[in-house]
């Protein structure tokens, strides 16, 4: 090539030489940007962990809101469960019910750490009784028995109730079972029903233990017992039985028994048939007990409440246990305590 060609302008059709780049500005990129760009496969990776990230924090921010939320709905079924709970039920039932025949249940064994104490049974029935709007009560039994002294604190209350509101009349209704205790407590009513085939009466007094001494004597245990009083350790079921102690809680026994009928004859009257048997501890059919003079009639608390009361509209002013107790006892973690109770304790009960 000579020198005139290589001096030459370019041309219009020549495409312009491009500048020479030093080390450093080739280094720097296009952009001046310190690092070389990306080649494309990486943009793209770069732009999904973006998006999976933000997804991730997207997820974490909803789940917060969703637990916020949960939480604070369980708060507020539990405080309105306890106000629930806590609310008084005379006031709310009444206000709201009408006209209506007032319900107190008896249910289960009568004791004062029971369902049927007389704690239990006294607020339900103060509440039906002064309810403005109960025409009467109804006591729809189903119950064995249990403490004469909590069916005795039943049977005065009603007693007084029924002085203290004499236009509002006291029925006592027994299902399955009426007997000892429950029937101490239905003596109380105007006037008592039953189905033909509840077991109604059991009007007597039983008290039961153990006796361990030979047992300990074949075993090789020695009983060591220290006591300030003669009588103090008497019926000891590790000790010989006396007889003198056999001799005074048979006294007991019998006194107890003589409250039970007095009981008895001054709320069922001369309605009370002339039979030796009556107070003998037996139970009878409610048929049977209808022919004693023991029941009135044979019904059901619905047919009480429309055929005697003249108010179908029932209304239950029984107290309950709490949901708490409730899943305890259902989850079996009473089991071991009440067996224990049985086996262990003599307790003086009416059966």
């Amino acid at each position: 090539m000579s020198d005139w060609e290589s001096d030459k302008e370019p041309g219009w059709g020549d495409k312009p030489a491009e500048p020479e780049q030093s080390a450093p500005a080739r280094k720097r990129g296009l952009f001046g940007s310190k690092e070389p760009a990306l080649p494309p496969e990486s943009g793209r990776d770069w732009r999904l962990i973006e998006k999976l990230v933000m997804s991730l924090q997207a997820e974490q921010r909803r789940s917060r809101r969703w637990g916020i939320f949960f939480k604070i709905l369980t708060f507020g079924y539990l405080f309105a469960l306890l106000f629930f709970i806590r609310s008084p039920l005379g006031d709310s039932v009444d206000s709201v019910a009408g006209h209506h025949t007032a319900l107190v249940e008896v249910s289960g064994t009568i004791a004062a750490d029971e369902l049927a104490s007389a704690d239990n049974l006294v607020t339900s029935l103060r509440n039906a009784f002064e309810a403005e709007r109960s025409k009467a009560v109804v006591l729809r039994i189903n119950s064995p028995g249990g403490s004469p002294v909590q069916a005795g604190y039943v049977y005065d209350e009603i007693k007084r109730l029924r002085e203290e509101y004499p236009d509002k009349k006291v029925y006592a209704v027994i299902s399955d079972i009426g007997a000892s205790g429950a029937y101490y407590i239905a003596a109380a009513a105007d006037e008592i029903y039953a189905n033909r085939a509840s077991l109604v009466g059991s009007i007597g007094v039983i008290a039961g233990g153990f006796g361990f001494s030979e047992m300990l004597d074949k075993i090789g245990v020695d009983r060591r017992l220290y006591t300030a009083g003669e009588s103090k350790a008497f019926l000891d079921p590790f000790s010989p039985e006396r007889d003198e102690d056999v001799a005074f809680w048979q006294s007991v026994l019998e006194n107890t028994h003589q409250q039970f009928i007095s009981a008895v004859k001054e709320g069922r009257g001369d309605r009370l048939a002339d039979d030796e048997r009556l107070f003998s501890g037996l139970v009878w059919s409610g048929e049977q007990a209808v022919e004693l003079g023991l029941v009135d009639g044979l019904g059901s608390t619905s047919w009480v409440a429309r055929q005697l009361v003249g108010e179908e509209n029932l209304v239950d002013y029984s107290r309950r246990r709490s949901p708490f107790r409730e899943l305890v006892d259902q989850l079996g973690v009473s089991v071991g305590e009440g067996v224990a109770t049985r086996m262990l304790e003599s307790r003086l009960e009416l059966r």
